[in-house]
């Protein structure tokens, strides 16, 4: 007889308990409270001692605790952290609420069972007052690091822009080349039409004066000006636009624009999304350089602009 196991559910769930290996006794994580800060004792695979990590509930997440262990030391291939069920926890997730359950450390292939010691819950008065703290540290913090931050993220925008001007500067002079072709292109098709219209009425004026009469030429006048009308309606039905003559150029230039860019091989898509962020890397400098817009909402920044 062979026994058959059936998985039920969703196979996530499983892999935690089916990718680890027992752990020694000897080897254990453990959560200690000190000067009010979590401090986690955890075994590191490579060196085989024990390290410990201090961490700031409110402001380390799960992604720059695994990140820390790494750092700490370079055996560490793989790190990731699970619910006491199996559930992967995300990167984003702050260590605070991390800590108030029991989770799963999974290091290298091997998991560690976490128990989290339990805190004894603050009454309303006491939780109003550390909010009133966090929020004023976090705004001291914000004050102390924010030229820093400031200039940083200044530094990091010119880069981007240069870099982004250093890509667009090839694009910039084929893209000139193939408006000045297209243009000269508008510029014949302009002069030929008149020409056709002086062609049109000399013609009507020969007919009129010299080889027949104004009797006999009015009605071919009345027809010429009456199919005029039909191209133009029609033209109005193809294109859903008015006919004037900057409409037709416009539209003219860019079917002839695009189909030089074909021939030229320029990517209009690249352009056009290189010069979007081009735009909008200038509007941050532009706002991070004033810092009056740091302390108004979007709704006050969209009235000023």
């Amino acid at each position: 007889q062979i026994l058959r196991v059936k998985v039920c559910g969703n196979l996530k769930y499983y892999l935690s308990p089916l990718y680890s290996t027992v752990v020694p006794s000897d080897a254990e994580i453990t959560v200690n409270y000190r000067y009010g800060l979590p401090l986690i004792t955890l075994p590191l695979p490579s060196r085989r001692e024990r390290c410990q990590f201090v961490v700031k509930p409110m402001l380390s997440t799960v992604g720059s605790f695994l990140q820390e262990i790494q750092n700490e030391d370079k055996g560490v291939k793989t790190a990731a952290i699970f619910t006491a069920d199996g559930s992967k926890i995300p990167a984003s997730t702050l260590m605070g609420i991390l800590l108030m359950s029991d989770f799963k450390l999974v290091i290298n292939k091997i998991t560690y069972d976490v128990q989290c010691p339990k805190q004894e819950k603050l009454s309303s008065e006491h939780a109003t007052e550390m909010e009133t703290m966090m929020s004023l540290v976090h705004r001291l913090f914000t004050a102390i690091h924010f030229d820093e931050y400031r200039k940083k993220k200044e530094n990091h925008l010119l880069e981007k822009i240069d870099h982004l001007k250093k890509q667009l500067q090839p694009l910039e002079q084929l893209k000139a080349r193939v408006e000045g072709r297209s243009e000269a292109r508008i510029s014949r098709l302009l002069w030929t039409g008149l020409a056709l219209l002086s062609i049109q009425g000399g013609a009507l004026a020969w007919f009129t004066w010299w080889v027949y009469s104004w009797d006999i030429m009015e009605p071919v006048t009345y027809f010429i000006t009456f199919a005029n009308s039909m191209v133009f309606f029609a033209y109005f039905l193809v294109t859903r636009q008015d006919y004037t003559y900057s409409a037709v150029s416009g539209r003219q230039f860019l079917h002839f624009f695009y189909k030089k860019s074909k021939q030229e091989h320029f990517d209009v898509e690249q352009y056009n999304r290189l010069k979007d962020d081009l735009d909008e890397a200038k509007e941050a400098l532009k706002r991070l350089r004033h810092i009056l817009y740091f302390r108004l909402p979007v709704e006050e920044l969209n009235d000023k602009n």
